[in-house]
């Protein structure tokens, strides 16, 4: 595997409404937890879409790889300005985001336009990794469920692995890092 996109919840499906929120150093840290293996295997790029969100703050976690192992980072939106409706602080860390990642391109250069922007950036995404690493809890499947039925059907048509970090995975990564403290 050379490619791995990832993704998971935006943050209000997590009921987190601030960046300041405790839960995400864990999140990131289970993220970071599940990508150094995948480096260490052979994946080359991680490719997000920026969403706000487990995409972001996967963005910043593979941002601090780097300084130790030879990832690259591409943040692909679907449409142009999908920080539009924003607020000011998200806008900010995308933004910064975009200039220190190793390639970002719109696949639409326009700016949103309608849902078939986001169902075109779900098989885009699929055709462009080779598996992709989800933050998911099969109980609650919120927006994530559009990719990862995407994602289905390509690992039932061929080769694309699908890989999950899941509520139990949470947990871990809060007992590990608390006994840490």
């Amino acid at each position: 595997m050379k490619v791995l996109t990832v993704t998971g919840y935006k943050p209000m499906e997590m009921n987190i409404f601030q960046e300041s929120d405790q839960r995400i150093p864990f999140i990131k840290e289970a993220i970071k937890k599940r990508l150094i293996p995948f480096i260490e295997e052979g994946v080359e790029w991680i490719i997000v879409s920026g969403q706000m969100g487990v995409e972001l703050w996967a963005a910043e976690v593979v941002l601090q790889l780097q300084e130790t192992y030879p990832i690259k980072l591409g943040i692909i939106p679907p449409f142009r300005n999908q920080e539009a409706r924003w607020p000011e602080a998200l806008k900010i860390k995308y933004q910064e985001l975009l200039i220190a990642c190793d390639f970002t391109k719109p696949l639409y250069e326009d700016d949103y336009k309608g849902p078939y922007q986001f169902r075109a950036k779900n098989k885009w995404f699929v055709s462009k990794s080779d598996g992709c690493l989800i933050l998911m809890d099969d109980e609650y499947i919120g927006s994530n469920r559009f990719f990862y039925k995407e994602a289905e059907r390509a690992a039932e048509d061929g080769d694309y692995d699908i890989y999950l970090i899941t509520p139990f995975d949470l947990e871990d990564v809060v007992r590990e890092m608390n006994d840490q403290y």
